[in-house]
Parts: structure tokens; C-alpha cells; sequence
């Protein structure tokens, strides 16, 4: 018998998806129009987005891992896709607008980061595999210190210098510690967590939006000359990922609710690390791409997500996993 999806969960989810992109745009706003403001707020970049995994971790539970052992197939095309198609897009986007260094390494940086977290709630609201896809943005964030600064020196290493390993020791402290610290603190503190998780999507929220606000600053006398360039690649980017991860689902027969799923984790990115390693590793400006796409993609997924549930509300199975996806989002990015 097909349900719909609880009210309660549907308001929260669009409401998650909605307040969000609101937030970060305002930030980001902020660090245009005062960039004074956050003089010197670039240097907590790191420590916010460590917040930020940090309050994934803490919603994370060994269901999310129990569920790649039980599909481990559909995860690996998910991890295969996600991988090989954002990095390449942001390859061929720079190219084909012929972006200057900075903004080229920084939009290869995004299709090099692993999957962003809010793609598990608006997966849910396209009535999609909620479970496949927690199990591929974690998957995808804890192989991010093996799999994004390689992918990273590939790709973009023909712009601007890349220093790899250190940029695989920064992935490690800022985001694999801190989910791996979350994920312990869950465990041996269950209950407590229990009481605090809805403050986690509004304390990461908070946390990406100062992300965003630092970059913006740190760049906002060269983003006038540059927004429009940049806006450009970030639609393309997101929409050819959204588009080839939704194929990619149908070409491997996973099917309707693993394909939307699959949309999903290929074309929504954790832009709050990407920020975070462009404005450490190259600069300010290069982090801009980043920023832009933490709104974006928020904006284009919702959409998307509510076209896809109005054209199966009759006939779709109602996600699995929601309730656990709602606990999960932790906005990001991410």
C-alpha cells in the first residue's frame, strides 16, 4: 500500500530546505556589502566547517553503514558517479567559459568534494531512497581525505599549484575527526543526543553561513567583475550533475526512487569543505565558486525535488528512511 510521507516530516524537510538558502544568502549579503565586518574571519573557516561534520557525525548511526553493507552495489555507482562526473563537469565548465585561475581551481575544487548532506532531505522530498542516499554522502564523506586531493592536484593542478597532502591532512582534522568524534559521542551517548539533535541543522546552518560570509569578504572587491561568470558555472555544474546522476540510476536499473536518489548525491556537494580548502589552499576568491553553490544548490534541489514528487505523488512508494534522513541534515554545505 502506498502512504504519504508524515506531514510533520514533510513540513520540517521543506522548512530545512527553504530557511537555509534564506540564511546563507543573507551572510553572504553581509560580506558583500560589509566586508569590514569579518575582517579576519577566514582564519576560523576550518574550525566552523569542523563544526559543521561534527554535528554530522553526531547524527549519524551504524544504520547508515549497515545499509551499505546491505546494497553495497547501488552505493559503489553512487561513489563511482559522484566522483568521476562533478570533477570532470567542473574540468570542462572552467574550460569551456575559460575561467581565470583562481575561479577555475575553485570550481574543479566542488566537483572534487564529496556529497553534500542536505541531499539526504531533499531526497526525501522527491519521495526518493532516503537510505541509498545517506549511505552514499557518508561513504563519499569518509573517503574524502583519500579521494578529493588527488582528484583535485588531476584536475585543476594545471591552474594553480596543488599541494596534495596537505590538503589530504586538512580534510582529515576538519572533516573526518570531527564526524568520527560526533559518530563516538552518539555512541556512548545516545540518549543526551537524542535531546539536542534538532538544535544540529540550525548550529550547521549557523556555521556554513558565517562559512560563506568569511568567503564573500574575503573576495568582495573582485566578485562584481566575477558573479556573473561564476553564477553561470555553478547552474551548469549543479544542473548536468542533477541530470547525469538521475541517468547514471536509470542506466544501471536501479530504479525510480534510487535514480532521484542518485540525482541527488551526484549533483548536490559539500561547497562548505570546498570553501573551506579553497580559502586555505589557494584563496578567498577561489572560494567564491564554493559559496555560491552552497545557495544554489540548495534553491535548485528543492525545486527539483517538488517537481519529482508532484509527478509520482500517486504512484510512488513513500521513501524509506525518512525519519532518520530529517535527523541527518545537517544543512550544508554545504
Amino acid at each position: 500500500m502506498i502512504t504519504e510521507p508524515p506531514a510533520s516530516d514533510d513540513k520540517a524537510a521543506r522548512r530545512a530546505v527553504t530557511v537555509f538558502p534564506v540564511l546563507v544568502l543573507v551572510a553572504g549579503a553581509a560580506g558583500l556589502v560589509t566586508p569590514g565586518t569579518f575582517a579576519g574571519w577566514t582564519s576560523t573557516v576550518p574550525y566552523l566547517l569542523g563544526t559543521v561534520m561534527f554535528c554530522m557525525g553526531l547524527t549519524m548511526t551504524p544504520l547508515d553503514f549497515r545499509g551499505v553493507a546491505k546494497r553495497p552495489w547501488a552505493v559503489a555507482i553512487g561513489l563511482v558517479a559522484h566522483y568521476v562526473i562533478m570533477p570532470g563537469l567542473g574540468w570542462l565548465i572552467a574550460h569551456a567559459l575559460g575561467l581565470p585561475p583562481q575561479l577555475a581551481a575553485g570550481v574543479i575544487l566542488v566537483g572534487c568534494a564529496p556529497s553534500g548532506t542536505a541531499s539526504n532531505v531533499v531526497t526525501f522530498l522527491a519521495r526518493g531512497d532516503v537510505a541509498l542516499s545517506v549511505s552514499v554522502a557518508t561513504v563519499s564523506t569518509v573517503l574524502a581525505p583519500l579521494v578529493t586531493p588527488p582528484l583535485t592536484l588531476l584536475l585543476a593542478g594545471e591552474y594553480l599549484p596543488v599541494d596534495a597532502g596537505s590538503m589530504m591532512t586538512d580534510i582529515l582534522k576538519t572533516v573526518l575527526l570531527p564526524v568520527l568524534g560526533g559518530l563516538l559521542v552518539r555512541l556512548v551517548a545516545d540518549k543526551l543526543v537524542d535531546r539536542v539533535l534538532g538544535v544540529m541543522p540550525w548550529l550547521s546552518s549557523l556555521a556554513v553561513a558565517a562559512i560563506v560570509a568569511a568567503v564573500v569578504a574575503g573576495s568582495a572587491s573582485t566578485i562584481k567583475s566575477a558573479a556573473v561568470s561564476v553564477l553561470i558555472a555553478v547552474v551548469l555544474h549543479n544542473g548536468f550533475g542533477l541530470a547525469l546522476g538521475y541517468g547514471v540510476g536509470k542506466a544501471t536499473g536501479l530504479g525510480r526512487p534510487a535514480s532521484r536518489a542518485m540525482a541527488f548525491e551526484v549533483g548536490m556537494q559539500n561547497s562548505g569543505l570546498a570553501a573551506s580548502l579553497a580559502t586555505a589552499h589557494f584563496s578567498p576568491l577561489a572560494a567564491l565558486p564554493a559559496a555560491v553553490f552552497s545557495v544554489w544548490h540548495n534553491i535548485s534541489g528543492a525545486l527539483v525535488a517538488a517537481w519529482l514528487s508532484h509527478r509520482s505523488r500517486h504512484s510512488a512508494p513513500a521513501p524509506a528512511g525518512a525519519g532518520h534522513a530529517l535527523a541527518t541534515t545537517t544543512a550544508e554545505e554545504a
